[in-house]
């Protein structure tokens, strides 16, 4: 099977830095690819050929609209067309969140994160749910970064549970802005890069931008705000309705966690997972569960990921028996 690239440049990129993609190509779908000038050369069985081609056309398609390729991004456009669709792959890098400061967009990278960013702007309240690398966070912080600079909200509020509060916290040098700083870090990493250490800085000394632990959310109504709940596995039942009530005129919610890690001492139940099944169904509230098919992060932390769920499906399995 023969197919030609006009463009050599867009080959280049297909093939990827040290033959990488093409080797996660080959490796994917048991063909040997060969590439001759502005030719490539498909090897294998008519039906490997025929899905080879297929993966290798929506991957032009994608680069002449303007997105890179790696191998995690060829791996996942590999499986969706396996899965009939292609057409879908096409869909999901043509919607811009929002662009960080440097300028570039921000994006989806799987089905999973559109619909999540589908449930965050047809709900005012999203409880997502799934395992580190989806995204969760950092696309909640995209969204309401979209959402500040449309002057659809007025202030973005970020805050996540400190789980060694009271006592441990006490222990630790500087006062309480300081001492909670290091549970918040992960909130203002996704900040700096969307908007930027100095417009984060400008933006919280005007009271616009907020980063706080949940306890200082109690007694307060957020209206006309974005507001992100992290790590919110790690509250308990009564904090998370604590934290739900808060919800005033004008305002959006984000709720994101992942259930498979909670900190909580043991016998305590987690807020989010009582929260996603009271409120699941409810109009205006949106329930969105990621997967390991939508780990973004290194392609290893994917196989860590399906590992540990491989485990526990195991021994829920014997459990059962």
């Amino acid at each position: 099977m023969l197919l030609k690239q006009e463009n050599t440049r867009d080959l280049t990129g297909l093939i990827g830095i040290n033959d990488r993609n093409l080797a996660v190509i080959e490796q994917e779908l048991n063909v040997s690819v060969i590439i001759l000038g502005d030719e490539i050369r498909i090897q294998g069985s008519d039906e490997d050929r025929e899905l080879c081609e297929k993966c290798i056309r929506c991957m032009m398609d994608l680069q002449r609209r303007g997105e890179a390729l790696d191998p995690p991004r060829v791996r996942y456009i590999i499986s969706l067309v396996r899965e009939g669709h292609e057409d879908k792959a096409l869909e999901l890098f043509e919607d811009v969140i929002v662009l960080n400061y440097r300028g570039r967009p921000v994006k989806c990278r799987t089905l999973g994160q559109m619909e999540y960013i589908r449930s965050i702007r047809r709900n005012q309240l999203t409880l997502a749910v799934g395992p580190a690398g989806t995204g969760k966070t950092y696309l909640a912080v995209a969204m309401a970064a979209g959402a500040l600079k449309n002057r659809e909200v007025e202030r973005i509020i970020l805050t996540r549970p400190a789980v060694e509060a009271g006592e441990k916290l006490g222990y630790l040098p500087g006062d309480m802005v300081q001492k909670v700083d290091p549970y918040l870090r992960p909130l203002y990493d996704a900040l700096f890069d969307m908007m930027g250490p100095d417009a984060s800085q400008r933006l919280t000394e005007r009271g616009v931008l907020e980063v706080a632990p949940l306890a200082f959310m109690r007694g307060r109504t957020l209206a006309n705000a974005f507001i992100i709940l992290d790590e919110a596995q790690n509250t308990t039942p009564e904090q998370m309705k604590m934290f739900l009530t808060r919800l005033g005129e004008g305002s959006r919610c984000i709720v994101t966690g992942d259930p498979t890690q909670i900190d909580l001492p043991k016998g305590r139940s987690s807020g989010l997972t009582e929260a996603v099944q009271i409120l699941e169904g409810i109009p205006g509230i949106g329930v969105c569960r990621l997967t390991g098919r939508d780990v973004v992060r290194h392609e290893l932390v994917q196989r860590i990921v399906e590992a540990y769920a491989e485990r526990e499906k195991r021994e829920t399995d014997a459990k059962q028996v």
